[in-house]
């Protein structure tokens, strides 16, 4: 239990960007979840919409420092050749 002033105020500040963070992951993961749907149904021009739509969130979770650069790299360059694939 925090019992300083700093240590609490640390830990209102830590919840706060808990939340913060919590929600764009939330945010990141529906980008990804709509090209995976779009995939899924076979469109590739709703797909690659998609995977347009979701690089620059995926990035801004980078920037953030929610998510890893080299994470995110790997996830868009799978998305990307999954959605390549479709014929």
């Amino acid at each position: 239990m925090a019992n300083s002033p700093q240590s609490k105020k640390r830990a209102r500040q830590n919840e706060a960007r808990f939340a913060v963070n919590k929600a764009r992951r939330s945010r990141i993961r529906t980008f990804i979840r709509k090209v995976e749907e779009a995939i899924e149904s076979g469109d590739k021009t709703a797909a690659a919409a998609a995977l347009q739509a979701a690089q620059p969130e995926m990035m801004r979770g980078v920037t953030k420092g929610v998510l890893h650069k080299n994470t995110v790299a790997r996830k868009i360059s799978r998305l990307a050749a999954r959605v390549k694939a479709l014929g």
